[in-house]
């Protein structure tokens, strides 16, 4: 079992920044490749961001390329997400989730493929 909590959500202006946190408990933070994802009031969970076992692998969605970086640092079993020239579309619901990969560059894309998940944070950006 691996138990995530999500934090760093919040209200900001469009043009703003903020970055959200992912802390992990239980099994090996380092066996999990992690992923961001967002659920949009009205709109399915989406995919952002994800990053391989030992980070050397990212991937993003095209909406947030650019705008987006995500981040790990498996001695603080964290996950980071930090994200700048926000838009009113960014608001949303984000969650962090964790695929058990044996792989150390495996990236998952896919909502389906993820074992655990977070509670998410609200990111709402204003215009």
């Amino acid at each position: 079992q691996v138990q995530l909590v999500e934090s760093g959500g919040g209200l900001v202006q469009a043009g703003g920044s903020l970055r959200l946190s992912c802390a992990a408990s239980g099994r090996t933070f380092s066996s999990c490749a992690m992923g961001w994802f967002r659920q949009a009031p009205g709109k399915e969970r989406e995919f952002v961001a994800a990053i391989s076992r030992s980070g050397g692998s990212t991937y993003y969605a095209d909406s947030v390329k650019g705008r987006f970086t995500i981040s790990r640092d498996n001695a603080k079993n964290t996950v980071y997400l930090q994200m700048n020239s926000l838009e009113p579309e960014d608001t949303a619901v984000y969650y962090c989730a964790c695929k058990s990969s044996s792989s150390r560059y495996y990236i998952a894309r896919s909502k389906s493929e993820y074992d655990y998940w977070g509670q998410g944070t609200q990111v709402t950006v204003s215009s």
